[in-house]
């Protein structure tokens, strides 16, 4: 059957979950994308609920999935499931969501939590509340990220002002900060790999 499943075409795959109509619709209203189709919101003349919950249901194991390999595995080995999960987790999002990653000494991840909820432009983040979550989980590093409804996942000054502050808030409990993610559409930004940790 695993082989027979991973034959299949995207339109094929789908069809198993929706049915082949909804979709060959599905997929052309996403230019194809299947990234774009598992990361935005089902077009409301689709939204039949059975479709809408399978895939919503598809989008949260994969989720999961990529939530328990990043708590058996030090993340820093596999940064792409760390990307592939911030991207399932805050891509589709309309509003603006501060998640932090808690990591135990093993950079394996103790908990994910979405800490600060916004508008579509912008949240407010509380150093003191991220300090506050590390010690309850009694992290030894964290991971930050947060999404841009906009679709442009460039940083601003206010995110390199804030991942500094809670660079330096952390490091008086040490925790370090590891990395911090902007997610826009398909797109993941690092600050590590941009030089600004």
């Amino acid at each position: 059957m695993r082989s027979t499943i991973q034959s299949l075409s995207d339109a094929d795959l789908l069809g198993v979950l929706v049915g082949p109509r909804t979709a060959a619709h599905l997929l052309k209203d996403a230019s194809g994308s299947l990234a774009q189709l598992l990361h935005e919101p089902v077009p409301a003349v689709y939204a039949q609920p059975r479709a809408a919950s399978k895939l919503q249901a598809a989008r949260e194991l994969v989720r999961r999935s990529l939530a328990e390999q990043m708590q058996q595995r030090d993340v820093l080995a596999s940064p792409q499931a760390v990307r592939d999960y911030l991207r399932v987790a805050l891509a589709r999002l309309e509003h603006e969501v501060f998640m932090t990653l808690f990591l135990d000494a093993q950079n394996r991840v103790i908990a994910a939590e979405e800490l600060f909820r916004g508008t579509l432009t912008q949240t407010s983040v509380y150093p003191r509340e991220v300090v506050k979550r590390a010690l309850v989980h009694n992290a030894a590093a964290v991971i930050l990220a947060h999404n841009h409804p906009s679709g442009v996942a460039e940083p601003s000054r206010a995110d390199e002002f804030l991942t500094q502050t809670l660079r330096q808030s952390l490091s008086l409990v040490d925790a370090r900060v590891l990395d911090h993610f902007i997610v826009a559409g398909n797109g993941v930004v690092s600050f590590a790999e941009r030089g600004l940790l």
